[in-house]
């Protein structure tokens, strides 16, 4: 027979067990919410969005902008792009060196649309240069960032694009993309 202090101590390790299975499994489920997959259709483009580089352009900002519980234009930004498009997030590490994170559309999607449906998001344009030899196109566009259409500005930056002409509309091949820091101005050049 075992002594009542042991009968206990097993009891009490069983709930223990138990609470914190329980625990990690609310966690998880927590963390599957805040990264949740973003279910996107792919539909046709709107003619309008692809029949030029400024209208293309014009949808690169308009998806992604919207106001907090607003949700973004998903699928229409998927129809932008070429099937498998990368998209390159640069930045810095904690010691300045220079970082690229690269996702698909899928994963852009899944880890942008909680933070900028949650807290709102604008992205405007506020000057373009473009490159263009027959049918390709570089375009370098600077953007300014804001949680509320009028709010303050909350970061600055510079897309770089690559897009061609197949003939009957524009495709975005790519993007990357890096943020304004202090040891990081906007050059003159690509400033309105």
């Amino acid at each position: 027979m075992r002594p009542r202090s042991l009968t206990m101590s097993l009891l009490q390790l069983a709930v223990l067990t138990a609470c914190v299975t329980a625990g990690w499994t609310a966690l998880a489920a927590q963390a599957r919410t805040k990264s949740r997959h973003v279910e996107v259709r792919t539909v046709p483009p709107r003619p309008e969005d692809v029949a030029s580089i400024d209208s293309i352009m014009k949808a690169f900002y308009e998806v992604i902008s919207g106001s907090a519980g607003q949700p973004r234009q998903w699928e229409r930004d998927r129809s932008l792009y070429i099937p498998g498009v990368r998209f390159v997030e640069m930045s810095e590490d904690k010691n300045g060196k220079p970082h690229a994170e690269i996702v698909d559309h899928q994963q852009f999607v899944d880890r942008s649309d909680p933070p900028l449906v949650k807290n709102g998001f604008f992205e405007n344009e506020l000057h373009r240069e473009t490159k263009r030899f027959g049918n390709i196109a570089h375009v370098f566009s600077t953007y300014e960032s804001r949680t509320t259409a009028k709010g303050p500005i909350i970061m600055r930056g510079v897309n770089s694009v690559e897009l061609f002409w197949d003939g009957k509309r524009w495709w975005i091949a790519s993007a990357i993309w890096d943020q304004e820091r202090p040891d990081n101005p906007i050059p003159k050049e690509l400033l309105p």
